[in-house]
């Protein structure tokens, strides 16, 4: 019940990919282990994943543990491998001379793919699993505001962000079916209906914000907990649940409550899921985050009784992007606009699997830790975006200022206002732009918190609108090509070592523009790294640095507001960027 492949390596060949990885970028001299699963709290930044662990056995995770691998690599020998296996796999490439991976089955299957550069190597590869699909307009048009109350909370922050100029694309209301206390602050009811109690007049909200250009975006997952319309009773009666092997239903702990599992596999229980979703869209959301998708139990019972369930845990992330995407298709076809366009509904996905590109419309990295630390912070979101694109998830996106807070006496973990503020400047360069207030919303800072920190979230939703133009036909490439939006240098510099070595320091947006962001506490200043063969610009202060003939490196000056951003010299992107920058004179930097 195992195979095993051996082959050659050697010391200097770098690897990159395995899906959506949060610590490194080259995963040489590691043992990396191919199974969808929550990525934990902390992974393995302390003292917060020994806590965890005492808390709840090995919650707190390791450096390796991801909510989205692949079993697919790429080196900077050109080579690359995937298998088709969904089945339990590890590639151990700790010793410099092999490579070696192990698959949890009778049969290994998988291709080896042939290409000049980078940038083939990942065309051909989302040629054999499929690729995204371009995002709609309207997501581009500013911030999507995620926020939590109720009605009367939401229309406070509106007033208060029009106040600001703050351009938006959506409200994400995660809280539309209600609120419930639990051990680690406020989650929600897992119920999928309105909770017209906690959002009173919901349809009409919605509506209102449309009529004003500002889409709604909801939340759901592939689980049920009792409510109102006591959906897990329905689900239960009709035999739509993952059962345990003794006979009753499987019911998955989180924090204080139980819930219980839908069975994808079961078509019946597919599409009374699937009437729900379109229940929810009919309310006039225009998105939604599907949440979850990783906790389907290795002895399930499931409704498709030929397939091994500890095959399809890994399969089932893909099967929960695929119902979505079905419900997305089908609701556009059916309701497209009186001049025959279609108005495209998004929603994003932290589950993920090999196959999921092709059926997510979005992605999001989960729930890193409200910290400045490398494997669960600021940093591991970084990592997070490319990996994943170099992966194939080519639109990918993290909270702004992280989500996962620990308020307690002996051990805390809360969003300081330095920490919001350098995530915005991050966030002004990925795919949305969308803030979360994180699960104990009252610790953290939020961008509505003061004057400081809301006049600075108008000033980086203005730098992520200032860019839209680029990033609509950004967006495009994904469906042709499966270029990533955020990219490693190592895409468009693979033969440059240092390159090679960059993990979280900086990033390409396209081939256009090059950020290097703060990410470490108190800094004011960032090393900028520019390989040969380009000049860039320094968008504040219009100075050149880099040349064709040889790399070199600056200091950057990076105070509030002035995030470190170059464009490629004689660019036309460049150029209108710039320009477009100028829209920033009314909110100075902080």
């Amino acid at each position: 019940n195992r195979v095993q492949l051996t082959y050659i390596s050697h010391r200097n060949e770098r690897f990159f990919g395995f899906g959506e990885q949060f610590s490194c970028l080259d995963l040489k001299g590691r043992r990396v282990p191919i199974l969808v699963q929550e990525q934990g709290v902390g992974r393995g930044d302390q003292p917060i994943t020994a806590a965890a662990n005492i808390l709840s056995y090995r919650s707190g995770g390791s450096w390796h543990t991801t909510y989205a691998p692949s079993p697919y690599y790429m080196t900077s020998d050109m080579r690359c491998l995937f298998l088709e296996n969904y089945e339990y796999s590890v590639f151990d490439l700790r010793r410099h001379d092999r490579v070696q991976i192990q698959v949890h089955s009778g049969t290994m299957e998988g291709r080896v793919l042939h290409g000049q550069t980078p940038a083939e190597l990942l065309m051909r590869y989302t040629e054999s699993i499929g690729r995204m699909r371009e995002l709609p307009d309207w997501i581009h048009q500013g911030a999507v505001i995620g926020m939590q109350g109720g009605t009367n909370a939401v229309n406070k922050i509106h007033a208060e962000l029009k106040k600001h100029d703050v351009p938006i694309a959506a409200f994400w209301l995660q809280d539309w079916v209600g609120q419930r206390k639990t051990s680690i602050g406020w989650q929600l009811w897992w119920n999928w209906e309105a909770d017209t109690d906690h959002y009173q007049g919901w349809g009409e909200l919605v509506q209102e914000l449309k009529s004003q250009g500002i889409r709604t975006m909801t939340y759901c997952n592939p689980l049920l907990a009792s409510k109102r319309r006591n959906m897990l009773q329905e689900a239960l009666a009709e035999g739509f649940l993952v059962r345990k092997p003794g006979g009753g239903v499987y019911m998955i702990k989180n924090t204080s409550f139980d819930a219980a599992v839908i069975d994808l596999t079961n078509p019946k229980a597919r599409s009374w899921l699937k009437e729900i979703l379109r229940d929810m869209i009919s309310t006039g959301v225009s998105g939604w985050m599907a949440d979850f998708g990783e906790a389907l139990p290795f002895d399930s019972v499931i409704h498709s009784g030929n397939e091994n369930p500890a095959l399809l845990h890994n399969r089932f992330p893909e099967l929960w992007a695929q119902l979505n995407r079905e419900v997305v298709e089908e609701w556009e076809q059916e309701h497209k606009l009186q001049n025959g366009d279609i108005d495209k509904l998004v929603f994003f996905v932290r589950a993920g699997f090999m196959r999921s590109p092709k059926w997510s419309t979005l992605f999001w990295e989960g729930d890193q830790m409200v910290s400045w630390q490398r494997n669960d912070g600021i940093k591991s979101a970084v990592v997070g975006l490319l990996s994943s694109g170099i992966s194939g998830y080519s639109l990918n996106h993290s909270d702004i200022g992280g989500y996962t807070t620990v308020n307690v006496p002996f051990l805390k973990y809360v969003r300081s206002e330095e920490l919001l503020m350098r995530w915005m400047e991050l966030n002004a360069f990925s795919v949305i732009f969308r803030t979360h207030e994180g699960n104990d919303p009252g610790a953290n800072s939020q961008f509505y918190t003061n004057a400081r920190t809301f006049q600075h979230f108008a000033r980086c939703a203005r730098i992520f609108k200032a860019w839209n133009f680029y990033r609509k036909e950004l967006v495009k490439v994904p469906a042709s090509r499966g270029m990533p939006v955020v990219r490693h240098l190592f895409l468009h510099y693979p033969q440059d070592e240092f390159v090679q070595r960059i993990t979280y320091e900086q990033f390409l947006v396209g081939s256009e523009l090059l950020v290097v962001p703060v990410l470490n506490r108190g800094k004011r200043k960032v090393r900028a790294y520019f390989p040969a063969g380009d000049v860039w610009v320094h968008v504040w202060t219009n100075r050149n640095y880099g040349s064709a003939e040889q790399s070199s490196s600056a200091w950057i000056d990076a105070p509030f507001g002035l995030p470190a951003v170059f464009v490629k010299a004689g660019s036309t992107v460049g150029s209108t960027f710039m320009s477009n920058l100028a829209s920033l004179d009314g909110v100075p930097a902080s």
